[in-house]
């Protein structure tokens, strides 16, 4: 990596890259830096293994490192939107001190300037910005300090992990100067008043001494102000400041979807020179927690909590010793996290310090540079609030963002369930009847009062809606006025918020315990409580908000289903009216069909959730290697994308087959509409062809369709037609399951890898799955993981499922219909087609994972030769310029096997050359043919393995024979099987040349 590292410079920007990047990384990185110049939001699509991640990584942290440089020397942070021209330097004589320079010629590397002509090219040495005392002094306190915190720790006695918890009175002087950790009030015993003379802002940029990048002082603050000349004016606006007047770099908020994806993309940070920067990764308990008391609960967030407040007496040990790893510098130079490190490091950091990891997360977020998380963090608003993420003036990149549009529509949506409104209600009943805040509790009482009659009313009004379910829809503005008759208006629900504050907070009272005078808590209302509260209200935020302009984009559902319970049998008296209970054990629960009612607030618009970003942030980045089609994504979030990419892709089209095939070894058509996948005829032709793509494609081969149901209906019809079974006879299949735990889902994947790695008996494995599934996105099949990729249909989502959880989608098709004039919304029919070639990109990006990867995309219905111009046109960009229409289903797999032997000639001669020499020369005419390509990324060696037969619809027309070679893993230290490794190769080199 780093002998062949890069240094590009591209708007002004050196951006050090871990190699020569491929020309879709130059241009995304090209994009980006004009977004984040200007402040302009950037739409960028490129395609999966064509090493976005990497890019998106350099080029905002490049970016934010040459702020943190002109900060230092007294420039301009960031360019004023409103001119065009660059500001003047400071010229005083506090500004013009020359810098002490690092030589760096021995370990510069390779310069390319984009920005610049090769005629006026100039490669100026890096230099350092010098170092302040300041900063030397805040190096020793911090030093002295954590010397100090390390003596105390390791002079307290070994206690268990709960430990009473100890109180102390605080002055109002020092709570306000002291920032409260939890919503509840609860602070660290050690906690000290920071420091005056820290600075705020980003912490160190340096890196290592032996980094081959330029490096910079240990401050990223601003010097101190000059009274001497008019930088210390506040031109800039109070908006770029911090609270202490120095200017803010931004920050970047790297989201993607799971937290899987934020492991891959920490591991590329640690390629790069950036891999220093300070950073965290926001998580839930259910990924941090490392009390063995909480973590096994399913409820781990309320279990925290309870320990929190000492509810019991004891308080939680690890919470407390946080200040081991709650800083940046005693991560990176105390416990040896030198590096770009994941959740899961942190956790086992945690587990040997004693320290709790999520909130020691949390606490280096404020001096972090870049923070990662899951994307729903950033864009639900009561996530912001719980987590204190601040996005006003910070760089929002958000990786895997096709479903951004669905996610921001359920950050703004809310589902109320019947029975915990009640419990709600009875609660805040006994608030008000004990006479605890009585006036802050009885109108939020009285709030639930209201709602509850409402709903008892309204269930007439319900109407039928497939079996055992009913519902009734309102509009927003339905809903306002219906609400307002309930005495709800926006002025009653400012005074409703403010209440909810109220009682939030912690108050002490004097008192008396246990016969003497004490500071007594007052009783606030449980988290079950306040989550109701506070997710209803922050709708009702949205729908009186501006004047009341969301209305319109919320649709309100009332519902009514059933659902089966267990419950416990009550008591029942006996003859002589006494309880028996008999044991736990012996009691057996029932199964109770019971009565489900819930109010639903669905917003629509998912420029609801963004109107909240778009205007503060300083830029977004949205990416993703299934973007296409783009058109929609203005529109619908409300953001002018004012810079967007579709990026080609790294491989050479030799390396990747896409056909269309429509009809099937019958020469039945294939259009997997609702009428025909219905029918045997289909689901037999559908199986006939799935059995033929396994027999030509060697190892991995993945299968999606539109819908569980459907993967039902072939599934039993292939097991009563005997086709399962020849399936099994060809390849290990798996299917993926529709719900289950984590832990099932990843066995099954890994029995999939299992097979394909081992080839037991049969080549390799098939895994059936569906799109929008598990399987179809975030997951990486790399190599043989994945040979092929088959699509049965077009998935279309499902048009009569009123309570889908994704989307809402004959609502959502009937108010882009209503707003597509006076609004620029797709019309619903385009927005419906929209989300079938998205979940189909996607489902399509699972083959072809790095630039050396090989592999076919076979999409199967024949609306694609049909209707080119509607169904190809949907298709990824790279994609789309590869389809080849084939006419009949014999021409389609003779195609498909012909590829699959070529890519495999060439990876058995790619072997040769590498492990055998002399296996190399005895054929040159393949060795020429070779491209240079690497192994996978596992350092294991691979060998060929044994051949797989021809399907049998291929007629064999020549004495030749044509067999399908493929890489397997070998077992075994490479020392002990060089001699079989070369002898094989020999073999199978000569039987080509045959």
């Amino acid at each position: 990596m780093a002998t062949s590292r890069v240094e590009y410079t591209i708007g002004g920007v050196k951006i050090h890259f871990p190699c020569k990047a491929y020309p879709s990384q130059l241009a995304m990185m090209n994009s980006i830096m004009r977004g984040l110049n200007y402040g302009q939001h950037c739409l960028l699509e490129s395609p999966t293994g064509s090493g976005k991640s990497l890019a998106l990584l350099c080029s905002a942290l490049g970016w934010q490192k040459a702020q943190c440089v002109k900060l230092q020397d007294g420039g301009s942070t960031v360019n004023d939107k409103s001119r065009s021209d660059a500001p003047t330097p400071c010229q005083c004589m506090c500004h013009s001190k020359p810098s002490k320079t690092v030589d760096t010629a021995a370990t510069k590397p390779a310069v390319v300037d984009l920005t610049v002509p090769p005629c006026k090219e100039t490669a100026q040495p890096s230099t350092p910005a010098p170092k302040h005392k300041e900063s030397q002094l805040k190096e020793q306190s911090i030093a002295s300090r954590l010397s100090e915190k390390f003596l105390a720790s390791h002079t307290c006695e070994k206690d268990d992990d709960f430990q009473p918890d100890r109180k102390r009175i605080r002055t109002a002087e020092l709570k306000s100067r002291k920032k409260q950790r939890l919503e509840q009030g609860v602070v660290f015993i050690d906690d000290e008043p920071k420091q005056e003379n820290e600075p705020a802002g980003l912490q160190d940029w340096s890196t290592e001494t032996n980094s081959q990048a330029p490096g910079l002082s240990s401050s990223c603050s601003a010097p101190e102000p000059c009274s001497h000349c008019p930088c210390a004016s506040t031109k800039d606006g109070v908006k770029d400041k911090d609270k202490d007047g120095s200017k803010k770099i931004p920050k970047i908020f790297f989201g993607t979807r799971t937290h899987k994806q934020i492991t891959q993309i920490t591991h590329e940070l640690k390629r790069t020179v950036y891999s220093h920067v300070p950073m965290t990764i926001l998580s839930s308990r259910d990924h941090t927690c490392v009390n063995q008391e909480v973590a096994p609960h399913s409820n781990r967030n309320e279990r925290c909590k309870d320990l929190l407040e000492a509810k019991d007496g004891r308080s939680c040990r690890y919470y407390h010793g946080v200040q081991k790893m709650r800083d940046q510098y005693t991560l990176q130079h105390v416990h040896g996290l030198h590096d770009a490190w994941d959740i899961e490091e942190l956790v086992t950091l945690g587990k040997r310090l004693r320290s709790c990891s999520y909130y020691a997360a949390r606490e280096l977020m404020q001096s972090a540079s870049i923070i990662f998380c899951p994307y729903n963090y950033l864009l639900d608003p009561m996530i912001r609030e719980s987590m204190d993420i601040d996005l006003a003036g910070q760089i929002l990149v958000l990786d895997e963002a096709h479903n951004i549009e669905d996610c921001a529509r359920e950050s703004a949506s809310f589902t109320l369930h019947y029975n915990s409104l009640l419990l709600s209600r009875d609660e805040l009943d006994g608030m008000v009847n004990s006479n605890i805040r009585r006036s802050k509790h009885e109108p939020l009482r009285d709030f639930c009062y209201s709602l509850i009659n409402w709903i008892q009313e309204s269930q007439s009004l319900m109407s039928e809606r497939g079996y055992e379910s009913a519902s009734k829809v309102w509009s927003g503005k339905d809903i306002l006025s219906i609400f307002h008759g309930l005495g709800i208006t926006a002025d009653t629900f400012s005074i409703l918020k403010q209440n909810l504050a109220a009682v939030l907070e912690k108050e002490e009272r004097a008192g008396v315990v246990n016969g003497r005078d004490d500071m007594v808590q007052v009783p606030t209302i449980s988290t079950a409580t306040s989550a109701v509260l506070k997710n209803l209200f922050m709708v009702l935020d949205f729908l009186y908000r501006d004047n009341c302009r969301f209305a319109e984009d919320y649709r309100v559902a009332l519902q009514k289903s059933y659902a089966w319970t267990n419950q416990v049998p009550p008591d029942v008296p006996d003859a002589q009216g006494f309880f028996v209970r008999p044991r736990h054990r012996q009691r057996q629960s029932v199964r109770v069909k019971a009565e489900v009612l819930t109010l639903s607030f669905w917003c629509l618009n998912p420029a609801v959730a963004f109107s909240d970003l778009s205007g503060s942030v300083h830029s977004i980045v949205l990416t993703s290697g299934t973007l296409s089609p783009m058109g929609s994504f203005s529109s619908e979030l409300g953001v002018k994308f004012s810079i967007q990419l579709e990026a080609n892709h790294v491989i050479n089209k030799s390396q990747v087959w896409v056909g269309t095939v429509g009809a099937g070894p019958q020469g039945k058509k294939l259009c997997a509409t609702f009428q025909h996948t219905e029918t045997y005829a289909f689901q037999d032709e559908v199986g006939a062809l799935l059995l033929h793509v396994c027999q030509v494609m060697a190892k991995g081969v993945l299968c999606f369709l539109p819908s569980y149901k459907m993967l039902d209906k072939l599934r039993d019809r292939w097991t009563n037609t005997g086709l399962w079974e020849k399936l099994e006879q060809q390849k290990t299949v798996i299917t993926e399951p529709r719900g289950g735990a984590k832990g099932d889902f990843d066995e099954l994947l890994q029995t999939y890898y299992d097979a394909i790695k081992y080839c037991e008996g049969r080549d390799g494995a098939l895994l059936i799955a569906v799109c929008r599934g598990k399987v179809s996105e975030g997951l990486d099949f790399t190599d043989d993981n994945a040979r092929a990729v088959v699509t049965i249909g077009i998935p279309f989502p499902n048009i009569k499922d009123l309570q889908a959880i994704r989307v809402r989608v004959e609502l959502k098709m009937k108010y882009n219909d209503q707003h597509c004039s006076s609004r620029g919304l797709l019309p619903g029919h385009r927005w419906y087609e929209i989300q079938a070639y998205r979940a189909l990109n996607q489902a399509l990006g699972r083959c072809i994972r790095h630039r050396n990867d090989w592999g076919a995309l076979i999409l199967v219905d024949d609306r694609y030769r049909n209707n080119p111009n509607k169904y190809i046109t949907g298709l990824s960009k790279w994609v789309r310029q590869l389809v080849q229409h084939h006419n009949t289903f014999h021409n389609a797999m003779q195609s498909l096997a012909a590829f699959s032997q070529g890519q495999q000639k060439l990876e058995v001669a790619s072997l040769s050359a590498e492990l055998s020499p002399t296996a190399s020369s005895h054929s040159p005419h393949l060795a020429a043919a070779v491209e240079e390509q690497s192994l996978a990324k596992d350092s294991e060696l691979q060998i060929p393995s044994s051949c797989v037969k021809p399907p049998e619809l291929q007629p064999d027309t020549s004495s030749s024979v044509c067999h399908f070679f493929s890489l397997t893993q070998l077992k075994g230290e490479e020392n002990k099987k060089t001699g079989e490794i070369n002898r094989s190769i020999e073999r199978r080199v000569l039987e080509l040349q045959v």
